[in-house]
C-alpha cells in the first residue's frame, strides 16, 4: 500500500504499536505468504492487520500469545474477504463469458503449482486457513485453535475436511477417479 498517510499515534501507544508490530511481524507475514499468492499481497496483508490495530488499539489483548491470535484472527478474516471479493470477481467474469485466466506455455512446475492453488481456493477461508498453518506452517491442531478462538476438535474437522476437498479437487489431474 505504497503512499499510506502516516497515522499519528500519542506516545505511549505508539511504543504498544511498535512492539507488537517487532513481536509478531515475521511470523503474520510468514502466515500472509502462505495464504497469498504473490509476495506483495503478503505484505499488503500484513500491513492491513497492523492498520486494524491502528486503528483500535484497544481492541487487541494483552499478553503476547493473546496479542498474536487476535493478530491472525484479523489477518485470516481480511484474507477470508479478499477470497471472497475474488469468487464474485470470477463468477461475474463466467456470467460475461470471459475466458479463465489460461496458463499456456508454462513450465510443469508451474501448472502443479498453479493447481494447487487453485485447489486451496476452492475450500472456505477457515478451511484453507487451518490447512495451511497445519500443512504449510507446522503448526499443531492446539496451537491453530488457540490462534483462530476455537477447539481443537473443529480445527481437527475443517483439517480432516480441508483435506479430503483437496484429494477431490486435485485427483483429475491426478489421473485419479476419487
Amino acid at each position: 500500500m505504497a503512499g499510506a498517510l502516516p497515522v499519528a499515534i500519542p506516545g505511549n501507544r505508539a511504543d504498544r504499536l511498535a512492539t507488537l508490530y517487532d513481536s509478531h511481524h515475521d511470523r503474520l507475514y510468514r502466515l500472509a505468504r502462505r495464504l497469498s499468492p504473490s509476495a506483495d499481497e503478503a505484505l499488503d496483508l500484513v500491513q492491513e492487520t497492523f492498520l486494524k490495530a491502528a486503528r483500535s488499539p484497544a481492541s487487541v489483548p494483552l499478553g503476547a500469545t493473546s496479542e498474536e491470535a487476535w493478530l491472525v484472527r484479523v489477518l485470516v478474516n481480511i484474507r477470508r474477504d479478499q477470497w471472497r471479493k475474488t469468487a464474485v470477481r470470477k463468477r461475474h467474469d463466467r456470467e460475461l463469458g470471459h475466458p479463465a485466466n489460461a496458463r499456456h506455455g508454462q513450465e510443469a512446475a508451474l501448472i502443479a503449482r498453479a493447481t494447487v492453488w487453485r485447489a486451496l481456493d476452492a475450500l472456505t477461508p477457515r478451511r484453507r486457513a487451518v490447512v495451511v498453518m497445519h500443512e504449510l506452517e507446522g503448526l499443531t491442531v492446539s496451537a491453530i485453535a488457540s490462534l483462530l478462538g476455537v477447539s481443537a476438535i473443529t480445527v481437527r474437522w475443517h483439517l480432516s475436511m480441508g483435506r479430503r476437498d483437496l484429494i477431490r479437487a486435485l485427483a483429475p489431474q491426478m489421473g485419479d477417479a476419487t
